[in-house]
């Protein structure tokens, strides 16, 4: 502990004299260059006695920064904003004056409009130095959050607080991933945790295996109606996109509507970078109020104007960030010549996309969690969206995915850090709102896209080169709320055609929705068969369809396979048929998303190998997610044992909806003493 603690020391006091010696170069620099600014009498001076004139002024002024201003700012809080603005830059040249007057045996001087100047480069050039240098010291990373979160800490009433609880959530990590990730050693805080203080348990999710419907039920209690990441609704004439801040708005308030409840974190609860509040009152880089006005209701004190008000914290995400692109342009470089297969296009816009993801979002959402845990908020659900977004383009279980893992595991470090310093105790619970499975695109497999597909079945013109799928990737959501732009890009692709009678083909990963627009009602089978008799039997029989789902006039709705299966949803069970190879769960998951109002008219899921997880994705993606098939359905809950079992010993965690549930319990346990379970809890359970 001893050397632990001599070695930040020295850490500390390098970095200190770096900053110094960089400060006296820009300070000779300045002296060189601004006319109004010297550093040695009229007569001249020594080379030596300049130099140490410009160490000991620029010492003094660190000095004089460190002490004086903290108490400047505290004595001009009541300063008109505009007037401030203008204090500040006075105040720092003064702080410069007197410093250079500290040095008996100085000549410098300076005017005090270019006092103003030198004090102002030199603040910026020696905050740039000393965040450069801390980069990848998580310490002084912390120490700078508690400064900025001191701002908004809260006095909390006298006594023992009762636990508050942090719900963090990796998006697009399942179950068995991080298994492994424990394994090979690159998740060190999970695996400490897992051996003590976390037990680990695996769930399943809806049909619709994405962060749409997946948080959407885990924060609100109700994901009916949402059959896939993008859908289009006939009522009205819309195509809803789960990452659409409109799209995400209207979704939250039918949640919201459906259960008659605000949502999981309306008690003093914060949400940050998720796509729906979950009832919050402090939000930041939430994408269902991104289209609001800005206002008291959804202004964040966490969010991005926060975090870059440090000079140092904007420094070092910066540095991060061009090393994650230049990382990512290394990567696919390496994966094209190799001619790793399967690969995806990573070109254009993407490697900022990716350092968006996994820098800024991550910075910024771990820097808003440690604040409200340093104020002693409740409950917070945070979202980190970094693995998600590297597995869609490099794999699930690539090199690159696992890097991100490994710097995940160290922001859960920091946070568990922060908790012990927090006015209240925390309980942290970490979890998933989906997996991701592999495989190669339908497109690069067959050489035609799903949209290829049916338009080839209703005897429809097939386009040589078919515009590809827009990528529905969740960092994207991210940088839509960052840039408060409402619309995703590419909408345009989403819209029906003008002749409506041609079909509207959606994706969402390896689910893919049918649609015919100029029909105002669900269509059936036998309306399909009669309008297009090759187009159910063409879907049903290509090799990278596992099964279709469709209404039928006779049996209420039937799942299609190859070689002519037709099985009502009533019998599956008995005969899963085409279900087979996706396992238990699969017949429930179809018949629930066959009850809701806006399914499309037909529903396709692509081909799965249960023998190594593949499936076919619909888009551009070697990692996706949003139907059935493999690990993408398989998410994991990492739960303090001091929490009662998610469920029952034998039992399976299934849907997003049980998972809200079981989150709603554990925060009345944290507040206040533990108590047994109750007769209404087992009965929640059993619901």
């Amino acid at each position: 502990m001893r050397g632990v603690r001599w070695r930040r020391v020295a850490s500390q006091t390098g970095r200190s004299v770096a900053v110094w010696a960089v400060s006296t170069v820009t300070m000779l620099v300045l002296a060189g260059i601004l006319p109004d600014f010297r550093l040695q009498s009229a007569d001249g001076e020594s080379a030596t006695h300049i130099a140490v004139t410009a160490a000991f002024g620029a010492g003094a002024f660190g000095v004089l920064s460190a002490l004086v201003w903290p108490l400047l700012v505290r004595l001009l809080l009541l300063v008109p904003a505009l007037v401030l603005g203008l204090l500040v830059f006075v105040l720092n040249g003064s702080l410069l004056l007197v410093a250079l007057r500290l040095n008996p045996a100085s000549s410098a001087e300076a005017a005090p409009e270019t006092a103003v100047v030198v004090a102002a480069v030199m603040s910026a050039v020696a905050s740039a130095t000393g965040a450069a240098l801390a980069v990848r010291d998580d310490d002084a990373y912390r120490r700078r959050l508690y400064r900025l979160a001191d701002r908004r800490r809260r006095r909390l009433p006298p006594g023992p607080s009762a636990p508050g609880t942090v719900f963090l959530q990796l998006d697009g990590v399942g179950h068995d991933v991080l298994l492994a990730a424990v394994g090979k050693g690159v998740m060190p805080t999970v695996a400490r945790w897992l051996g003590t203080t976390h037990r680990l348990t695996p769930w399943r999710t809806d049909w619709s295996s994405q962060t749409g419907a997946s948080q959407l039920g885990i924060l609100h209690g109700s994901n009916y109606d949402v059959p896939a990441f993008r859908w289009y609704e006939k009522d009205t004439r819309e195509v809803m996109v789960c990452n659409r801040p409109t799209s995400a708005a209207e979704l939250q308030r039918r949640a919201v509507e459906r259960t008659g409840d605000g949502g999981l974190l309306t008690a003093d609860g914060a949400s940050r970078g998720n796509l729906f509040s979950g009832g919050a009152d402090e939000q930041a880089l939430v994408l269902s109020i991104a289209t609001r006005r800005r206002g008291r209701e959804n202004r964040s004190r966490a969010g991005y104007f926060a975090y870059f008000s440090d000079p140092a914290n904007a420094v070092r995400t910066a540095l991060s960030f061009v090393a994650e692109v230049g990382r990512e342009i290394g990567e696919s470089t390496r994966a094209r010549i190799k001619k790793q297969r399967p690969r995806v296009s990573r070109g254009g816009l993407y490697p900022f996309v990716r350092a968006f993801a996994t820098v800024v979002e991550r910075d910024v959402v771990v820097a808003a969690v440690m604040g409200d845990m340093l104020a002693g908020r409740t409950a917070v659900y945070a979202d980190l969206v970094a693995y998600d977004e590297v597995a869609h383009h490099s794999g699930p279980t690539s090199r690159d995915a696992e890097k991100v893992l490994e710097r995940l595991d160290r922001a859960l470090a920091l946070i568990a850090n922060v908790a012990e310093h927090a006015p209240r105790p925390y309980r942290i619970v970490v979890l998933s709102d989906h997996g991701q499975s592999p495989g190669e695109t339908f497109r690069a497999r067959y050489g035609l896209g799903l949209g290829d597909l049916v338009r080839a079945g209703c005897g429809l013109p097939v386009p040589r080169r078919a515009q590809r799928t827009h990528s529905g990737a969740e960092a994207r959501a991210a940088v839509r709320a960052a840039l408060r732009r409402p619309v995703e890009e590419g909408e345009e692709q989403h819209r029906p055609s003008r002749r409506g009678s041609e079909p509207l083909v959606l994706a969402s990963g390896n689910l893919g929705l049918v649609s015919f627009p100029d029909v105002p009602h669900r269509m059936s089978k036998e309306e399909i068969d009669a309008r297009h008799p090759a187009l159910l039997t063409t879907l049903a029989n290509h090799p990278g369809v596992g099964f279709l789902l469709v209404r039928s006039e006779e049996h209420g709705g039937v799942v299609l396979g190859a070689y002519g299966a037709e099985i009502p949803l009533g019998q599956l069970d008995d005969k899963p048929g085409p279900l087979e190879a996706f396992g238990p769960g699969a017949a429930d998951a179809v018949r629930r998303t066959h009850s809701f109002p806006h399914t499309a008219d037909i529903m396709v899921n692509s081909f799965h190998d249960p023998a190594d997880g593949e499936v076919l994705a619909f888009e551009e993606q070697i990692g996706s997610h949003g139907g059935l098939g493999g690990a993408q359905a398989r998410p994991f809950l990492l739960s303090p044992v001091v929490l009662s079992a998610p469920v029952e010993d034998g039992e399976e965690l299934t849907g997003a909806e049980q998972v809200h549930r079981v989150l709603r319990r554990w925060l009345r346990e944290t507040d206040g003493p533990q108590v047994p379970v109750t007769d209404e809890d087992e009965a929640e359970r059993a619901a």
